[in-house]
């Protein structure tokens, strides 16, 4: 992809209807899952983009085999009933979170050395609460990097039970990554969470991705506690994968900000994503949601600013952020301090683009009140984030001049984005 995109306005009002590819978030879930199973598993429906080659790749060099098929969308996965086969690897992955976090997790239960390593910014991203939480179970693992930050060197002697805490208010993922991985331990553990737990569809997504397998934990009602009895063995499963929830968030803004409809098939309200809730907030701010049991369709209105906590749903923040530039008063977001961590500071980085288009943004210590202003035409840096890339682009189909830097970096979970965009907003 070249250097930059110049957004074309759309031409409204929208009528379309799309299905996004997998999620990213149960892919990477399911394939930790298959690759601890007894047995082989079929995964329908995968996302192929950068974030799941990492995982697939990071797989092999541990001696799981990840065979793909219908053009990487589907994945045979031969499972190792619970054991690592690789007494050493070295694991690059990039700049995906999910990876780093569900791996470190996972290479505890070999016998053997592990080291895990990704692109600077991921040298910036912690996991020190990970590795912390592994050492109380009696894993030797350390991290490289000042301030608890990636490389991080697992040196195993199997996973042997045990109790620990975790702080819940970083990443839901470092507790994804354990809740996936403390099964397949020796003995019993269990595992207490400290203060608040982000992002908690997240943890739900994982543990019913995980019961999908045939395993099942004991949480408390607030998933402020998980026990497992330990020596439980994941089951081979063919398993079919939603499309990807945060994607259709691009889309169903889409008729928001141009006005229209655009229904994303494949999606419910019962869907395991939890950003799926992005369309009760563009409810809020005045547009039309029709929810069936196959699909969801969004009708734009007149657009006002609100209020919102969305903790639960942080990873929608730039798009509700995109769609607050053609409210009708400001929009409030908070709840989202742990989002400084993600693949860039994805407060600070908003806030400074957002001032570029003529928004008015003060920065909260937890979130963002954005005041539109007049729009006007800009380059939008992307800081090598896939979100801000997505997100932002959805200004240029009402405002002209909006050119995105560095579009190639929607490759990390969404590799076809300006494509489908353009066809879901262009009149044939």
């Amino acid at each position: 992809m070249s250097d930059s995109i110049t957004i074309a306005p759309a031409v409204g009002p929208l009528q379309a209807e799309v299905r996004p590819p997998g999620s990213k978030s149960i892919t990477n879930r399911a394939l930790v899952c298959a690759a601890l199973a007894k047995g082989a598993s079929t995964l329908t429906g995968a996302l192929v983009s950068d974030d799941t080659q990492v995982m697939i790749e990071s797989l092999g060099r541990l001696g799981i085999s990840v065979a793909l098929s219908d053009n990487g969308t589907t994945l045979r996965v031969d499972g190792s009933g619970g054991k690592i086969p690789a007494a050493e690897a070295e694991l690059f992955i990039g700049n995906s979170g999910t990876t780093i976090r569900f791996l470190t997790a996972m290479v505890s239960l070999g016998q053997g050395t592990y080291r895990l390593d990704g692109v600077p910014r991921m040298r910036e991203r912690p996991i020190g609460d990970l590795v912390n939480a592994l050492a109380q179970l009696r894993v030797e693992a350390s991290c490289e990097s000042p301030g608890g930050c990636p490389p991080v060197l697992v040196k195993a002697t199997g996973l042997p039970g045990g109790s620990a805490s975790v702080r819940g208010n970083i990443s839901s993922q470092y507790l994804s990554g354990l809740l996936m991985a403390i099964p397949s331990a020796a003995g019993p553990v269990e595992l207490a969470i400290q203060g608040e737990l982000v992002s908690q569809p997240y943890v739900q997504m994982t543990l019913e991705v995980m019961r999908s397998f045939g395993v099942e934990l004991t949480a408390r009602e607030d998933l402020s506690q998980f026990t497992s009895p330990g020596g439980q063995i994941y089951q081979a499963c063919d398993y079919a994968i939603e499309p990807d929830a945060s994607a259709a968030s691009y889309f169903w803004a889409a008729a928001a900000i141009v006005g229209g409809s655009v229904t994303v098939a494949g999606l419910s309200t019962e869907s395991l994503q939890g950003d799926v809730a992005i369309v009760d907030l563009l409810e809020q701010m005045g547009c039309q949601v029709d929810r069936h049991s196959d699909r969801i369709t969004v009708t734009g209105g007149k657009l006002k600013g609100i209020s919102a906590n969305m903790n639960a749903v942080s990873d929608m923040v730039q798009t509700i952020a995109a769609v607050a530039l053609f409210a009708e008063g400001p929009t409030e977001i908070t709840g989202v301090a742990h989002n400084r961590h993600k693949e860039t500071d994805r407060i600070g980085a908003l806030a400074t683009e957002l001032r570029k288009l003529g928004a008015e943004v003060d920065e909260l210590e937890d979130g963002l009140r954005i005041t539109p202003g007049p729009l006007r035409p800009a380059s939008v840096e992307t800081y090598d984030d896939h979100r801000m890339a997505m997100s932002l682009s959805l200004v240029g189909l009402k405002q002209p001049g909006i050119e995105i830097l560095d579009p190639g970096c929607t490759s990390k979970t969404y590799p076809e984005f300006f494509d489908d965009m353009k066809k879901a907003t262009s009149r044939s």
